[in-house]
């Protein structure tokens, strides 16, 4: 639209000849947006934002009295309030290129006054705070023309010919070269190992190899040793076996001829002497039971004779006493004594005479010889008695 201005972003639109801006500036500023702009009447001009860049070359003295040459590069550009503006634009909206001449002379001057107040080791060692006391002393100053400063940089630093920072220098370059020879050595060092590791590691991996070559080849001759062999293995396993079988074979027809010859043999003898030995014990038998019965017999037929012949005995034995001078003085109990005397000499006798006709005891113990038995005798002398009635003592009585 015709009047109608607009400033770029870094940019500041000053507008004169109508209403005076802030604090009484000659000028109206526009940032940001445009503004409608009377022709004629009013004036329009555009002051850089953007940022510019001075160069300062300059021979210092430090407080040592070396001299140095500096180099520094200054980054600045016009502050975005309203103040900066119109203060920079009141001197430099004609000339702008003047904005870094004067920055460069400013910076120089202050640049001097620092470094003339510090030692050239401070100045090479802590050129951060060479820079920042230069922005301190001179950021009032730059205010006042409406500058700002985002950056100052220390570039270089230079004695000339004099020799003095390479001389500062000589130790730490000689410490850094034996640091470097060392690395050196270090690396050198560690080079060889590597290449040490590395032929061990390659000889170990032919070792390997070797050995794996040597086991395949070894498998592989076992394998073909294994097949040439296999054949004859086989015929004598089959061989083992048709003898194993064989063997197996014969004990088993020498098993089964032992058996019929059991049968055959040693069956039959068994069983004739069984029959030969119940044979004779039945006959021992037969024959202790005929002896048994024969006894029995004979014991029974001399036992029926004696008792045949004991009224005979007992007769006799009381024909003894018939010639015999005999008082009874107890009367009918005297005489049943003198009978019972006899009965019992007489079965004495008995009993003797089958003993010895037995040829053993009562208890079956072989009978001793005893003198012949006189039938009539007495086992004891009879009591004699005179003719007064008193009784005679026999010769064995001490009465």
């Amino acid at each position: 639209m015709f009047g109608y201005r607009v400033p770029a972003p870094d940019e500041a639109m000053l507008i004169s000849g109508g209403r005076r801006g802030l604090g009484g500036a000659p000028f109206l500023v526009v940032t940001g947006h445009g503004k409608f702009v009377l022709p004629v009447f009013r004036k329009t001009r555009f002051l850089t934002l953007s940022m510019c860049e001075a160069e300062v070359t300059e021979t210092c003295v430090t407080r040592q009295g070396i001299s140095l040459h500096v180099r520094a590069v200054i980054a600045f550009k016009v502050g975005n309030d309203t103040e900066s503006i119109i203060n920079a634009g009141q001197r430099f909206l004609s000339d702008q290129d003047q904005m870094s001449v004067l920055t460069g002379r400013i910076f120089a001057g202050h640049l001097r006054s620092i470094i003339g107040s510090m030692t050239v080791e401070e100045i090479v060692t802590e050129r951060q705070k060479l820079a920042a006391e230069v922005l301190d002393t001179s950021k009032i100053e730059m205010a006042k023309i409406g500058l700002i400063v985002d950056s100052l940089q220390i570039q270089s630093i230079d004695d000339g010919d004099t020799g003095y920072i390479e001389a500062m220098s000589a130790p730490h370059k000689a410490a850094i070269q034996r640091q470097a020879q060392i690395a050196q050595a270090q690396a050198t060092q560690a080079s060889v190992e590597a290449e040490q590791v590395a032929a061990r590691n390659q000889a170990e991996y032919a070792r390997q190899t070797a050995i794996v070559r040597a086991e395949y080849s070894a498998e592989v001759d076992r394998a073909q040793a294994q097949a040439a062999q296999a054949g004859p293995l086989a015929q004598a396993h089959a061989q083992q076996e048709v003898l194993a079988a064989q063997t197996e074979l014969a004990q088993r027809a020498a098993k089964l001829r032992q058996q019929q010859l059991v049968a055959e043999i040693v069956k039959p003898a068994e069983a004739e002497a069984e029959r030969i030995r119940v044979l004779a014990i039945a006959d021992a038998e037969r024959m202790k039971i005929q002896a048994a019965a024969a006894a029995s017999y004979d014991r029974v037929a001399l036992d029926r004779m004696l008792i045949d012949q004991l009224p005979l005995i007992v007769k006799e034995a009381a024909g003894g006493l018939a010639g015999a001078n005999v008082n009874v003085l107890n009367g009918a109990d005297g005489l049943g004594e003198i009978a019972a005397g006899l009965v019992a000499q007489g079965l004495t006798i008995l009993d003797s005479v089958r003993q010895n006709l037995s040829g053993q005891n009562s208890d079956g113990s072989p009978e001793k010889a005893q003198a012949p038995l006189e039938l009539g005798s007495s086992s004891r002398t009879p009591e004699k008695y005179t003719d007064e009635g008193e009784r005679e003592d026999g010769p064995g009585d001490s009465r």
